[in-house]
């Protein structure tokens, strides 16, 4: 028997040698499984089929509204105008939304709002675009017109909820996952911005290539099984996440009460004020209830939103990264990004689509380079220090688009001022005439379609270009356009790392109750700053004067990393 067993282990020895890589490899996927099926995984999965849809959705949307209304950019400006607008006064509510709710109410209800409105939207266009002939002759066009404002205005719902997702999951939900480790929240925000860069490439490529083989009402249909889809999807990942992470499930409630009486009392109290204050203090429930109902339930809610509006921007000023957010709101108001303006502007200078695309993918690569650098810095320095450098680098780099200004086969010319100032004039008429070497190619004749042929277009992010459509005239050099989008590619690395430090300032320095509320004024904040992007465009929308615009957005940029730099030193 003692034989036996020393044989045993004899044969055993050489088994156990043999099964060390198996049980390596064992391990390796258990850990794949484990890291598959836990909450960061699921938390990346749910972002990145949500960040598709946007990006499908928000590219779609602006081509559809284009071709709705004869060819027309109306409807695509009315539309920009409504989501702005609405993001700056809701922005408040939805984020005290979220901070009063638990966050698998609030996660799921954004969810299902988002999905079932574009789900709606895309059915709506796709009967304006099958029977748009016959609803053009109900009720004299007015049917027509009321089908525009439903897409408008479900699309607006629907970047609401979007606003209101992003907010939960990416600056909360991701804050409770990562507990107290501060790295681990920096890996993760810099992976969800990747995701982001990398997604924005893609996902209006595909939806453009179905738009343009097939018709716009397959297109919708895409959109529309995409994101019934993803609304099953995204459900399932994000209650999973909910149950595996416990410390979601508490989430601390603020005293409303007292606060709201706190915030209130000041000496000059309308009638109004003073009567709901009543049923804030201490009084018997008979006077706290004829109180109440001495004023209209329509004034109470009223009321009850503009106080929380109000107390939303106090509680945003009151924080101590108060100068970081404003910062970064301040960088949104600037033509120096891959957005519709840059794009066109770049178009009437000789930069053919193909270009264009390639640029995009090359600045989508410096974006990613950006995160990279972030977590790098922040390991090493800290977050202050991090953000500094990238303020630095991002200044530093646009500034090759000032140069851009200055460069030879710049069409900047400030006379234009002056001529623009004597419409009066006839030979100043002709001498604008003369000057304008470099046009918009929607400038031309109002009976030329914008559209005129699907095999023609060439699909971009933010932008519809066409082949019959020729852009301005070749300057004399491309030195100008090539310092430009030299400027705005390689400042992208260093205005993604400041975004990546200023978001994880706000997670970590907001305090939990107020993260909703806070995070939705931010979101204001920067729709606020862009609407005063697009209105410089607006007044100044010639390309002779695209160079003036690149110095005041950089002034823009120079005073949103200075306040920076002013919370840094504090």
């Amino acid at each position: 028997m003692v034989e036996d067993s020393d044989n045993l282990k004899d044969s055993g020895s050489p088994r156990t040698r043999t099964e060390t890589p198996v049980r390596r490899k064992n391990r390796f996927i258990n850990a794949v499984l484990s890291y598959l099926t836990g909450p960061r995984f699921l938390v990346y999965a749910s972002c990145a089929l949500s960040i598709w849809g946007d990006r499908m959705w928000h590219f779609a949307m602006s081509v559809f509204l284009i071709e709705l209304y004869g060819h027309n950019l109306l409807l695509t400006a009315v539309f920009g105008l409504v989501v702005a607008g609405s993001v700056l006064v809701f922005g408040a509510l939805i984020g005290d939304w979220i901070d009063r709710k638990p966050r698998n109410k609030v996660a799921h209800a954004s969810l299902f709002i988002q999905n079932s409105s574009v789900t709606a939207c895309c059915v709506v266009l796709m009967l304006v675009f099958s029977y748009k002939t016959e609803m053009e002759q109900m009720w004299h066009g007015w049917f027509t017109v009321f089908c525009y404002a439903v897409v408008i205005i479900l699309a607006d719902l629907a970047n609401l909820a979007s606003t209101a997702l992003t907010i939960t999951i990416q600056k909360d939900w991701i804050v409770v996952i990562t507990g107290e480790n501060r790295g681990q929240l920096a890996g993760m925000n810099a992976a969800i911005r990747r995701m982001d860069q990398v997604i924005n490439i893609f996902a209006p490529l595909s939806v453009g290539q179905v738009m343009t083989w097939a018709s716009n009402v397959i297109g919708c249909g895409f959109i529309l099984g995409w994101n019934l889809i993803s609304l099953l999807v995204e459900f399932i990942f994000l209650s999973r996440v909910y149950q595996l992470v416990p410390p979601l499930a508490v989430k601390p409630q603020q005293n409303k009460d007292i606060l709201n009486l706190q915030m209130c009392q000041d000496n000059k109290r309308t009638p109004l004020t003073s009567t709901l204050l009543l049923g804030v203090r201490k009084s018997s429930p008979e006077m706290q209830r004829k109180s109440i109902t001495k004023v209209p339930l329509c004034f109470r809610k009223m009321h009850r939103m503009l106080c929380t509006c109000r107390d939303g921007w106090k509680a945003y000023y009151r924080q101590s990264v108060f100068l970081a957010g404003l910062g970064l709101a301040f960088l949104y108001t600037t033509v120096l990004g891959f957005d519709c303006i840059t794009t066109g502007y770049a178009y009437t200078q000789g930069i053919s689509g193909s270009l264009l695309s390639i640029l995009m993918a090359l600045s989508a690569f410096s974006g990613l380079m950006g995160t990279i650098l972030f977590t790098k810095l922040r390991k090493r320095y800290g977050l202050a220090v991090t953000g500094i450098v990238s303020s630095l680098l991002h200044v530093s780099c646009l500034m090759l688009c000032v140069f851009s200004v200055f460069a030879p086969g710049s069409p900047f010319d400030l006379g234009i001022f002056s001529l623009l100032t004597s419409k009066n004039s006839s030979l100043n008429h002709e001498t604008l005439q003369k000057n304008q070497l470099h046009i918009y190619p929607f400038q031309r004749n109002i009976n030329q379609p914008i559209l005129p042929d699907r095999s023609s277009i060439h699909w971009t992010n933010n932008t519809v270009l066409l082949d019959s459509v020729h852009g301005g005239d070749h300057p004399e050099s491309y030195i100008s356009i090539i310092l430009l989008f030299s400027g705005v590619i390689l400042a992208r690395i260093g205005l993604w790392s400041f975004d990546l430090t200023v978001t994880q300032l706000l997670q970590e320095n907001i305090p939990e109750s107020e993260r909703g509320i806070v995070n939705g004024v931010q979101s204001s904040m920067n729709y606020l700053m862009d609407l005063v992007h697009f209105i410089m465009v607006i007044l100044a929308p010639q390309p002779q004067q695209f160079g003036l615009l690149v110095i005041i957005s950089l002034l823009f940029v120079i005073t949103g990393h200075v306040m920076y730099f002013i919370y840094a030193k504090k």
